[in-house]
């Protein structure tokens, strides 16, 4: 029985309204968190709690988010792809380029032997892309096609860009939350009395710093899965053609982990780790969902 087909176009659209569905989830829990210290707490001291978690968080992301590519690539000792040397590298990015009309992202390799690749940069100008020497090795023109697209459809989506903005959503809920949490500590010392409605907020306002912060990051990391999906989609967009990415992501699955800093792993096409099965905790689908998808566009 012929499998039904799915249009690369509703799959893309499908993910990124999943995508920005959860990143309103991130926003309300952000916003309900809020309201409950602000019953807690006077205006002045919720207001500081919240300005001091907001500098705090943006001031940390942003500078990871300027110097992304720099810590990416110093975290895996990349080092710049030679033109001379990796000739095919060059010539498929620059043709998947043209196709997609984005601009030449910098090449960089890694050493290491088995398949991977990522792409970092806070936006098309000033993207980055680098490959194993696994994958230049034992992937095929085709299949070396369909992981550079991949890549390459992670700078056209500005993926590097959600995903900080989700950071720093997250990044403020939990450390909300710390402050809130320790705030608690000072407040029981005062020995001040608590209204009913008072303590019945406040108790709420434990609950929810406590699981808020947990909430979130697995929300995140559905959203870094549904990236995952969009970007494989995209990547067909590119080249017209599944089966150089579906085999390659074949290839990969049979491949041993990968030894590379836990920091960088969700930058990467595929989870280094090779972990059998993608749960909630995972930052990417499992080879097999992404295979059996790709298959159907």
């Amino acid at each position: 029985m012929e499998q039904a087909r799915i249009s690369f176009y509703d799959q893309i659209a499908r993910n990124k309204r999943k995508s920005f569905f959860l990143m309103f989830c991130i926003f309300l829990v952000f916003l309900l968190l809020g309201y409950v210290i602000s019953q807690v707490y006077s205006a002045i001291s919720f207001f500081s709690i919240m300005i001091l978690a907001i500098i705090i968080s943006i001031s940390y992301i942003l500078i990871s988010y300027y110097n992304s590519d720099k810590i990416a690539l110093a975290s895996v000792n990349a080092k710049p792809a030679s033109r001379n040397e990796f000739r095919q590298y060059y010539d498929s990015v620059e043709g998947l380029t043209l196709a997609s009309g984005l601009p030449m992202p910098k090449l960089y390799v890694m050493q290491n032997e088995q398949i991977n690749a990522f792409a970092t940069g806070r936006d098309p100008q000033h993207a980055v892309v680098c490959v194993t020497t696994g994958a230049l090795e034992k992937l095929n023109k085709q299949e070396l096609e369909g992981v550079l697209s991949h890549e390459l459809s992670h700078i056209a989506n500005f993926d590097i860009r959600f995903m900080t903005l989700a950071a720093v959503m997250v990044g403020m809920i939990a450390i909300i939350s710390e402050i809130f949490l320790r705030s608690l500590w000072f407040r029981s010392s005062g020995g001040r009395d608590e209204n009913k409605g008072n303590a019945i907020f406040l108790l709420i306002g434990i609950i929810l710093a406590i699981l808020a912060p947990i909430a979130v990051q697995l929300v995140q990391l559905a959203i870094s899965r549904k990236r995952e999906f969009t970007a494989d989609a995209t990547a067909v967009q590119f080249t017209r053609t599944p089966t150089g990415l579906a085999n390659a992501l074949r290839k990969i699955k049979n491949d041993k982990p990968m030894k590379v800093n836990k920091a960088v792993a969700s930058l990467f096409m595929s989870d280094p780790f090779r972990k059998k099965v993608a749960g909630m905790f995972s930052t990417h689908p499992s080879l097999d969902e992404r295979i059996k998808i790709l298959e159907k566009l």
